[in-house]
């Protein structure tokens, strides 16, 4: 697949299941992620990638996470099982550096196109995903999990996997709705 129909073609796919990438394919996504703009070469990311047990090691951390904000019992047991939706959850922080002219809304943006590399990556080796953030992703019980200190940021959860339906075909949109010219 050529780049430019991979940027033209971007949906997100919710229905995924098995195989996850592994070997190679996991390595070019990985990689990918690494190529995401950088100012200052700070390196501001870093990725947690749950499969297997680590999926359950997630929802675990999820329906904590419910039971310490006061979930309904509904909320709680789904915590658990949202991991599960794909084979494959690499959780996406930000792990911002104190720098004079790199401000941390920048290194937040930059692990965003890590995410946004990763998953395009996936797309082009047959494989996709859905970029989740949700409470859980502003959670202090979630951030402890993950060890963040006050200033790291958890830019989301990318769920990985082979698509199980054919991703919906988007709309071209209008560009003049959201591009202006100063000429």
């Amino acid at each position: 697949m050529d780049a430019l129909t991979l940027l033209l073609n971007r949906a997100s796919q919710p229905r995924l299941t098995a195989p996850a990438p592994e070997g190679d394919a996991l390595d070019n996504i990985m990689q990918a992620a690494l190529r995401a703009p950088d100012h200052g070469m700070l390196t501001p990311w870093h990725f947690v990638v749950c499969e297997g047990q680590g999926l359950h090691k997630l929802g675990s951390l999820f329906e904590q996470s419910a039971i310490d904000n006061d979930k309904s019992e509904k909320e709680i047991e789904r915590s658990v099982q949202l991991p599960l939706r794909a084979p494959m959850v690499i959780a996406a922080i930000a792990k911002v550096v104190e720098h004079e002219k790199v401000p941390r809304v920048e290194q937040i943006a930059s692990t965003a196109c890590a995410v946004m590399a990763m998953q395009m990556a996936a797309v082009a080796q047959g494989f996709n995903g859905i970029w989740r953030t949700g409470s859980y992703a502003q959670c202090d019980t979630v951030r402890a999990g993950f060890g963040l200190e006050d200033d790291d940021e958890i830019v989301g959860f990318l769920y990985l996997g082979t698509p199980a339906i054919d991703a919906p075909q988007r709309p071209k949109r209008d560009t003049s709705e959201y591009f202006e010219y100063w000429r």
